[in-house]
């Protein structure tokens, strides 16, 4: 069995990025996360497996916390030497997707129309090339969503300022080569479009068969990221969700054990126990499938939705952002969604209701093990913040937690990558 690869996860959200590199035989030996919900989900998910990361010691909640105070990156360092022998440069990988609401779509809904300047949150990419400059890794991954490519730090701004300044940041590190693409999850077998924007540091004195000069612009032919997967087929939603139907469900209810078998190699998959195994069967408990509770008029609207391919009469019809029905089968160009951190935006393709949270969870490729920790919705400025009032505290509740993950089966195809790139070629017996 090989050595796991030690990866440090920074912004790490609910997990999905660490999930999907741990399933490519990475060991996660300190994580990072602001939200106390969110990173008490990544550790109770883990810490049964990797015990450490129940100690204070092997996780954090403030990355600017972390730079400033002068005693905690070299303590760090400390620690991961005594625990795991990894002294200064022996760290193989460090990720961090650094938060995203001023970029996003869904950011510009609530913005506040707040110059993203002035949000403290824009500038802990920053705090991330700092802590690789101290740590090393052989390797670093950062992500973020396709609008960071083209967003303004002020409206006089130049479109593109920000990704310009944050490529430059991580460029000028010592000792490494850079390169990003923009990927979309679904050509890595994920059951959405999801685009994401992707950068990758190699180490100079690792990878030998990444080309190290060439358009930065270009990850994917240069060989810092995986290409496309032909051999993966993207399922479509009667198969990814088909087995969590209940026709006995209620509005407002929960459904406590799975309704059916699991019939198609994802939802054996996603069915598989932590531990490994037989996927679940038919009666056995399933957590996290709680229906929302529509009022008759969002009912109906739901119905007709589901009548009218889609479409929303115009009886139901308002300015808000309106709702999309699900497919249960996508068409040519293959799945044509993303999901959000708002679990409204969708309607389920066969019943009159919203995902519910392992659903929601599934579209990222959570297995059904794995479970949420918090509220499961919440809204307003209680998950919004206010800029404007110098609110910058967000609630993150399962839906928002799920919806700001990396899809784990991009995860896991960007770590099989670069399990590739940083474990040592095996040597030819001659």
């Amino acid at each position: 069995m090989e050595k796991s690869l030690k990866v440090v996860d920074l912004f790490a959200g609910c997990g999905g990025l660490s999930l999907g590199l741990e399933q490519a035989g990475f060991m996660p030996v300190f994580v990072n996360e602001l939200n106390d919900h969110a990173r008490a989900t990544y550790i109770q998910n883990r810490v049964g497996r990797h015990e450490w990361l129940g100690e204070a010691g092997f996780s954090a909640a403030d990355v600017k916390g972390m730079v400033l105070d002068k005693q905690f990156l070299p303590s760090l360092e400390s620690r991961l030497k005594g625990t795991f022998g990894i002294e200064n440069g022996e760290l193989d990988l460090l990720v961090g997707g650094p938060p995203c609401q001023g970029f996003s779509g869904i950011g510009h809904r609530r913005s506040y129309a707040v110059d993203k300047e002035q949000l403290p949150s824009n500038h802990l990419f920053q705090d991330m090339a700092a802590i690789i400059h101290k740590l090393r890794p052989r390797a670093f991954l950062f992500e973020n969503v396709r609008g960071l490519l083209n967003s303004k730090w002020t409206e006089s701004g130049t479109k593109g300022e920000i990704f310009k300044d944050i490529l430059g940041t991580y460029q000028d590190i010592p000792g490494y080569s850079v390169a990003y693409s923009l990927v979309y999850a679904k050509d890595y077998g994920v059951p959405q479009n999801r685009p994401r924007v992707l950068m990758v540091g190699i180490r100079d004195d690792v990878g030998s068969d990444i080309q190290r000069e060439g358009n930065a612009e270009d990850a994917i032919s240069r060989g810092y990221l995986p290409a496309k997967r032909e051999d993966i087929q993207t399922p479509d939603l009667i198969d990814l969700l088909g087995d969590l139907i209940d026709p006995d469900y209620e509005n407002g209810g929960s459904t406590t054990r799975y309704p059916a078998a699991a019939r198609t190699p994802i939802q054996k998959l996603l069915r598989t126990p932590q531990a490994g195994g037989t996927p679940l069967k038919k009666g056995d408990i399933i957590t996290e499938h709680d229906y929302s509770k529509h009022n008759a008029l969002v009912l109906a609207k739901f119905r007709a939705m589901q009548t009218n391919g889609g479409k929303v009469p115009s009886e139901f019809q308002t300015k808000k952002f309106a709702q999309r029905l699900l497919p249960a089968h996508w068409g040519e160009e293959g799945p044509t969604i993303t999901a959000t951190s708002l679990a409204d935006d969708y309607v389920h393709f066969s019943q009159p209701r919203v995902l519910t949270v392992r659903e929601w969870a599934r579209l990222q490729m959570f297995p059904d093990w794995y479970k949420f920790a918090g509220k499961r919705t919440t809204g307003g400025i209680r998950r919004a913040g206010n800029p404007r009032e110098g609110i910058f505290d967000r609630e993150v509740p399962k839906y928002t937690q799920i919806g700001n993950a990396v899809p784990v089966g991009l995860a896991n195809a960007v770590g099989e990558h670069l399990a590739k790139i940083l474990r040592p070629a095996p040597k030819l017996k001659g």
